[in-house]
């Protein structure tokens, strides 16, 4: 099970910053560029583009199929058996085309294109609300030092000290189940951004004693414009890749937490909640359980491996 994305305490503090000196980050043309030459990243990208066309397009390609994610085919299940489905590979065929659930009938396929909608706006949401509280949180306690980066950097130690997952477990459990998918994107995010903003801090702390940071100040810069004009973009790489290295952390945590049964609530399909649902069948329909795995496993490891190549391509001299 997945866990919230963490950086070793050294490689927080003493991370490097991107366009050290004020250097400009890498354009954008050569990004893509030397992503497009190398395989790993272009495989994964282009799995990470068909799970969000997905998300996007699940009522129109639910359509296709003919099956609704709630719609029950008792007749593609066997009630003599315990619901076990009819034919091999979980009733795999022409109608269903990734098999049926046991028991209930429902079209795997259609609920694992609607279980990509609910993963994948619960990662992204998760990553953004956690961008911009690591962001501002470690700008500002970078940046500014004194009791602002004393009592901020306190609030960090206190939220990271926690067993994350423990503690969202529990938080979810005491909460109602109505608007599941918003509490998950809070929870996840109210012990996600001290990662970041750890990184932040120390970056920011960095290029705040850099000369073209002085220069902005001997020139009359307000704080306001050397943090957004001179700090800010020279953070934009690092910001960019710990953002694509958070995503798979936070579908990991969701699906987990889903599986736990205090994520997302049935009937709402979720790659996690089917998994655990697979738990019991595993021995007499293996691809119930198989097939959610793999679309997890892939999307988890899509967007690490493009994370990591990412890291390599906007801060070469970082990695070893």
């Amino acid at each position: 099970m997945a866990a919230l994305p963490t950086q070793p305490a050294a490689a927080q503090e003493s991370a490097p910053p991107s366009g050290a000196g004020g250097a400009p980050p890498p354009p954008r043309r050569g990004v893509l560029r030397a992503l497009g030459r190398d395989p790993g990243a272009v495989l994964s990208a282009a799995y990470i583009l068909l799970v969000v066309a997905m998300a996007v397009f699940a009522p129109l390609i639910v359509r296709m199929s003919g099956w609704g994610p709630y719609e029950f085919d008792q007749t593609a299940v066997n009630p003599d058996l315990g619901g076990v489905p009819f034919g091999g590979w979980g009733g795999a065929g022409g109608e269903h085309w990734f098999g049926v659930e046991p028991g209930s009938g429902r079209d795997i396929f259609a609920r694992i294109v609607y279980g990509a909608r609910v993963s994948m706006l619960i990662a992204l949401a998760a990553t953004a609300l956690t961008t911009l509280l690591g962001v501002v949180f470690g700008l500002l306690a970078g940046f500014f030092g004194g009791k602002v980066d004393w009592v901020i950097s306190r609030v960090m130690d206190f939220l990271m000290a926690f067993p994350a997952l423990i503690f969202m477990i529990a938080i979810l459990s005491a909460l109602p189940a109505g608007n599941r998918a918003v509490l998950l994107v809070v929870v996840i995010s109210l012990f996600g951004w001290p990662y970041l903003a750890r990184i932040v801090r120390g970056q920011t702390m960095s290029l705040a004693r850099r000369e073209f940071v002085e220069a902005a100040r001997a020139s009359g810069a307000g704080r306001a414009t050397i943090v957004f004009r001179e700090i800010l973009p020279n953070l934009r790489s690092t910001i960019i890749v710990m953002t694509t290295l958070a995503v798979p952390g936070y579908i990991g945590t969701e699906a987990g937490l889903s599986f736990l049964g205090v994520g997302v609530v049935p009937p709402t399909p979720s790659w996690g909640q089917m998994i655990a649902s697979s738990v019991s069948w595993y021995s007499v329909v293996p691809t119930y359980f198989a097939i959610p795995g793999a679309f997890l496993f892939l999307l988890v490891l899509s967007f690490t491996v493009l994370g990591d190549r990412l890291r390599a391509v906007l801060d070469p001299q970082g990695v070893r």
